[in-house]
């Protein structure tokens, strides 16, 4: 009797890898990613490289941009670009700690779907369903409401508000995989579930789902500037760029400058996100037409 030679599927869990390579290939993608590689760097180094944000500097309040404070001042004279980066420690470490909780459940809850068609499946889908029918912002101001504005309960409750789409997201993508030719090919030569699922299914949907993460970090951080926007997020002393936004609208008709900074740093993450969420869907899609 003839076997399937799995030498033959040698290729198949490098299908993600292929994606990437195309989507690195791309230069919108690779300014999205230098832009949030900016961001990020300017968060490691400013402890090191910058002045320190609590340094006041009573008699040069609000200040405009300068070659000494390149973002202006604050209303106390506090360097704002060493402020902004600062706060950006907190920003994307909120962002990337609700992803990961949205990734986790998320993906769970997506493969335990897709893998379980039948009555389970639809109780999953319609539970996300029926999550995804009201307002995220809505969720959240109740949520936050009822345990707290610490950075801990904020971010649990982000990630479990982002795990419905990132479920559905999921669910897609695997069942995609699941009636690929090579799925087939490793249940005939006797290959469990389990390992098809998690060792060839799981791998060959990483760029859909890092697409999703990437929507999943931009959520956040439009969730938590929302949030703290409105008195409801992260509170004094800890800063972000959304409570810096909301001291800076405060002191808008002092100085332009204060509430403009950390607005454009938001806006300028949340478009590189997203532009890195759509590349990676332009990639896949242009790569299931050529067959990968």
């Amino acid at each position: 009797m003839s076997t399937l030679d799995l030498s033959d599927m040698d290729g198949v869990g490098t299908a993600g890898r292929g994606v990437l390579r195309r989507f690195l290939a791309r230069p919108p993608a690779v300014a999205a990613l230098a832009v949030l590689g900016v961001f990020v760097l300017l968060a490691i180094i400013q402890p090191f490289a910058l002045a320190s944000p609590t340094r006041i500097e009573a008699r040069n309040k609000f200040a405009a941009p300068s070659l000494a404070h390149p973002f202006g001042t604050d209303e106390l004279g506090r360097d704002l670009l060493s402020r902004v980066a600062q706060a950006g420690q907190l920003s994307l470490g909120f962002a990337a700690g609700a992803t990961a909780v949205a990734m986790v459940l998320g993906v769970a809850w997506g493969i335990l779907a897709a893998a379980r068609p039948g009555w389970l499946d639809e109780v999953l889908m319609r539970v996300a369903e029926a999550a995804l029918a009201i307002p995220t912002l809505l969720f959240a101001l109740v949520f936050v409401a009822a345990f707290g504005s610490g950075i801990l309960a904020m971010t649990i409750v982000a990630g479990l508000l982002m795990s419905p789409l990132t479920a559905r997201i999921t669910r897609s993508a695997v069942l995609a995989e699941l009636k690929a030719e090579y799925v087939h090919g490793l249940a005939a030569v006797g290959a469990s579930r389990l390992r098809i699922l998690f060792a060839e299914v799981l791998p060959n949907a990483v760029p859909a789902l890092l697409a999703q993460a990437s929507l999943n970090v931009a959520t956040s951080l439009m969730l938590e500037a929302t949030l703290s926007f409105v008195g409801l997020g992260i509170q004094p002393p800890d800063a972000s760029w959304g409570t810096l936004l909301k001291v800076g609208y405060d002191r808008l008709y002092e100085s332009v400058w204060y509430p403009l900074m950390p607005a454009l740093l938001i806006i300028a993450a949340i478009a590189a996100l997203n532009t890195v969420g759509d590349q990676l869907q332009r990639t896949l899609r242009s790569s299931f037409r050529s067959g990968r």
